[in-house]
């Protein structure tokens, strides 16, 4: 990938917990000054606060909250967590960049409806493909391939598929806010990891240039996969057989099975989501869940309820009501992206 995560993040330059007061429009000056005395500069005073007060009071070995080194874990979703999930997820962006790229050597697919539309040059309505027609696209695109093939794939686009709205590789579209909060929480011991229902192995490719997160501390959705051996070599190829979807209820099996202990830390943004939140809750630690409403159409976009992906109703009432922290993105976030 051509684009440094060390370019996205403003580096922690003081790791108190004092911040400046929230306003809408910031002058430079003020900017520079919120930088200078938070690990947070994106975030605004009240849930900065709030942050840095749960990580003291968990990582003080004189406090009654202390947790271990070892059971710091956090789990932050992806898609509309930490970066964009709209106008669609990007993994649909580049499932169909994919179909594209390979059409020439298919013309068979100009008999198939689904396949046909998404070859159209303007082709825009995905919600017109139906629950069918997305999971047809998907395995289409990720599976009857080597490991190796599917990783070349993805970091080709990855390098230079370029976000229409924003003008930016998708791979540097993420939340400014989310990034100082991932490395604010490593600063602290916390181990973090990503659990979504995106594509494991799609975001494996780009995650620990984006987010600084090793592609072993990705959890996601999965297709079946064979080990090959043969005259040409050894290969691990992915199959279209036992599709395991990675959300909702199947997020906290997720978490047991590959990370092995409930996180006491969680961040996420819709009902999808809502699952891991209780288990983070679950934990005999101090625990934080941490919930992004998108609330700002000018900036980013604001959705909850009729969307493609990202519903948020159950998950923002229950978060009320028990105290997590929602997190509203047009007044909490005083930017969004780096750039």
């Amino acid at each position: 990938m051509k684009h440094l995560r060390h370019s996205l993040w403003i580096p922690l330059i003081v790791l108190t917990h004092s911040c400046a007061e929230r306003t809408e429009n910031k002058t430079d000056q003020g900017t520079a000054a919120v930088a200078a005395t938070t690990p947070l500069p994106s975030w605004s005073e009240g849930p900065a606060q709030r942050i840095a007060d749960y990580v003291k009071r968990v990582t003080s070995e004189k406090s009654v909250d202390f947790i271990p080194v070892a059971d710091r874990i956090a789990v932050f979703d992806n898609d509309g967590t930490l970066w964009p999930e709209q106008p669609v997820p990007n993994q649909l962006v580049f499932a169909r960049h994919w179909i594209l790229s390979q059409a020439e050597a298919h013309p068979e697919w100009q008999e198939d409806p689904v396949l046909k539309a998404l070859l159209e040059p303007g082709f825009s309505d995905w919600i017109g493909l139906g629950a069918e027609g997305l999971k047809k696209l998907m395995l289409k695109s990720h599976t009857g391939m080597t490991e190796e093939a599917f990783h070349q794939s993805v970091s080709i686009w990855s390098d230079t598929a370029i976000d229409p709205r924003y003008g930016q590789p998708y791979t540097r579209v993420l939340y400014q806010p989310m990034l100082e909060l991932i490395d604010y929480l490593k600063a602290h011991g916390f181990t973090v990891f990503i659990v979504s229902g995106g594509g494991a192995d799609f975001m494996r490719v780009w995650s620990e240039e984006a987010y600084g997160i090793p592609p072993f501390h990705v959890v996601g959705s999965y297709t079946g996969a064979e080990f090959v051996s043969d005259s040409t070599g050894v290969s691990v190829l992915k199959t279209a057989q036992e599709v395991y979807f990675d959300d909702k209820a199947a997020k906290p099996v997720a978490i047991h099975r590959f990370i092995g202990k409930v996180p006491v830390f969680c961040g996420g943004n819709s009902d999808g989501d809502l699952a891991m939140m209780q288990y983070t809750a679950s934990s005999p630690y101090p625990s934080f869940c941490l919930l992004l409403h998108h609330t700002d159409s000018v900036r980013e976009y604001a959705y909850d309820l009729h969307t493609l992906s990202g519903h948020l109703e159950e998950a923002l009432t229950e978060a009320q009501n028990r105290g997590w922290m929602v997190v509203d993105m047009k007044t909490d976030f005083r930017e969004i992206f780096a750039f």
